[in-house]
């Protein structure tokens, strides 16, 4: 669910569309006003207001970049907190030109909308903006900056070094909104407070073109958001701010080391069927939804991590990560921890919209005294490659690793992954280290190691699809290791032990046909409640 329901800007007409536009009083910026605002500055090369016509400025280096570097101050705005600073950026406003913001606080009361740009750039230096509250903002209290929009972008932007601060009642706000088509680039910007106006979430990116790119970098909301239905904006939008949103995108856009809190509608939301997203780094932490969600093509999730320990009165489920709409995305490296759990709040879901992904080398811890799951396969979902991944779960219940059931024919396959804790049981079961309900399915040097809390009685690996392999992997578990429910299904060169002594280390169930065990070391032996065509070689009973 986007931030947008019921929010669409008006359409602009053709001909504002065909230049850089502002909001409702851009198409009236006067050329007047910024005559007025350049008259008697010479034009030599790139033209510098202000202090920064100095070589030795810390803008100096933004001249070969742009046409003007302005320093805000030396040209109006007030830096000491006192008026905003939106009707100066208005007199200011022109194409090609970088905004530098001195030490200082800025306070806004006003959106500062510009659009159809080629290239302009904010510097913040030791700069804080502070929103003005929810009932003294002027205009559409959503964003701070609104730079491009998907029908007329702009074409390159920096936006950098800032912090906002909204630790007032009611001052949380998007900070920034940025579509632009060829080079997008945000840094360091750390908003204080929580967000508590219930209006759209920090940030929104996009690239509009296809051949194009951006980097949202140390992009940080550690302090999340309130839900809607305790703000100002109540009954207005669902659920409240989204941390980071880029949902329309279809370029390349990476975010590096970004920090989002507890956001009460997802908080690193990307799931736009077209483009590539890549999460390099980064913490990301307690938000209702899912925490990270993201699709695209190619898009990946590497070197992160999740972390969910805390759930609030409106939580329903608090994933860790959500790959969807898309085609061969990743989880890298990322470590999850979850101890707050809730029985839909999983680790790493795997959706019906993914048509193919990889899960390498993921840490999962998750703990409490609810049901949670590890990774789920949801049932429509392509091709899954699990691999060098390590699973502790000590909930009340659940599976640490979850094919779905399913007719699907694409394979999941898992290697070199490592499922231990101990876990309870619930009156619905949720009592198996691994359950695979999908056919085709194949398990190479897996460990699964399910003793239960308490004496529960935990299985290991439970199959209830066809044509499985499992292939070196130790299996041991309270109850049994290896519980075959499907139809030609092998456990070869394997060993499956229980910890209980009057236990077999194999179950098989009646009535399925084709089981064969090959090779395997089983602890107290197979047993068989009424299979058929079983084919049982060279194992150890131990």
């Amino acid at each position: 669910m986007t931030e947008r329901r019921g929010m669409r800007d008006a359409e602009l007409g053709d001909e504002a569309r065909r230049r850089p536009t502002t909001d409702s009083h851009s198409a009236t910026m006067s050329t007047r006003s910024r005559r007025t605002f350049l008259r008697g500055v010479a034009v030599t090369g790139a033209t510098t207001l202000g202090v920064l016509s100095s070589a030795s400025s810390p803008a100096a280096a933004f001249h070969e970049n742009y046409d003007t570097v302005v320093d805000v101050v030396d040209a109006g705005a007030d830096n000491t907190g006192g008026d905003s600073i939106t009707p100066v950026l208005e007199e200011l406003r022109a194409d090609n030109t970088a905004f530098v913001f001195p030490e200082g606080r800025y306070s806004m009361d006003s959106q500062f909308r510009f659009t159809g740009f080629e290239n302009i750039g904010f510097f913040g230096r030791d700069a804080t903006i502070v929103p003005a509250p929810y009932h003294e903002f002027d205009g559409p209290r959503f964003r701070l900056f609104r730079l491009g929009v998907s029908y007329n972008p702009g074409q390159r932007l920096r936006f950098e070094g800032f912090d906002v601060d909204q630790t007032a009642a009611e001052t949380g706000i998007r900070v920034i909104e940025a579509t632009i088509a060829q080079d997008l680039q945000v840094r360091n910007i750390t908003i204080d407070g929580e967000h508590d106006s219930g209006t759209w979430g920090p940030g929104m990116f996009a690239i509009s073109d296809p051949n194009g790119q951006g980097v949202v970098e140390r992009f940080r909301a550690p302090d999340g958001g309130r839900h809607a239905d305790d703000t100002p904006n109540a009954g207005n939008l669902w659920r409240g701010p989204i941390g980071i949103e880029a949902n329309t995108n279809v370029g390349h856009l990476e975010f590096r080391d970004c920090e989002l809190g507890g956001f009460p509608d997802n908080g690193l939301y990307a799931v736009n069927e077209e483009g590539t997203v890549i999460i390099d780094g980064g913490r990301f932490a307690n938000s209702n939804g899912a925490n990270v969600r993201l699709g695209g093509q190619d898009s990946v999730i590497r070197d992160a991590t999740v972390a969910v320990n805390r759930t609030r009165s409106y939580d329903n489920s608090q994933r860790g990560i959500r790959l969807e709409n898309g085609d061969n995305l990743g989880i890298s490296d990322v470590d999850i921890s979850i101890s707050s759990p809730q029985s839909t709040s999983h680790a790493i879901s795997v959706m019906n919209t993914c048509s193919q992904s990889r899960v390498d080398g993921a840490s999962l811890e998750l703990r409490g005294d609810d049901v949670n799951h590890g990774i789920v396969v949801s049932p429509d979902a392509g091709f899954s490659h699990i691999v060098d991944c390590d699973i502790v779960h000590e909930t009340a219940g659940g599976y640490p690793l979850w094919i779905r059931e399913t007719d699907k024919q694409d394979r999941v396959l898992v290697e070199l992954t490592d499922i231990s804790g101990e876990a309870g049981v619930t009156g619905a079961g949720l009592r198996d280290g691994i359950r695979c309900g999908r056919d085709n399915c194949r398990f190479s040097h897996v460990n699964v190691d399910q003793l239960g809390r308490n004496g529960a009685d935990r299985n290991g690996l439970v199959i209830t699809g066809d044509d499985a392999t499992v292939y070196r992997s130790d299996l041991h578990a309270s109850q049994y290791p290896y519980v075959d429910q499907g139809n030609g299904n092998h456990l070869r060169n394997s060993t499956a032990e229980s910890a209980t002594s009057s236990l077999e280390g194999v179950r098989l169930y009646p009535d399925i046909e084709g089981p064969e065990l090959r090779e395997n070391h089983i602890g107290n032996g197979i047993d068989d409640l009424g299979a058929t065509d079983v084919l049982a070689w060279r194992n150890t009973i131990s």
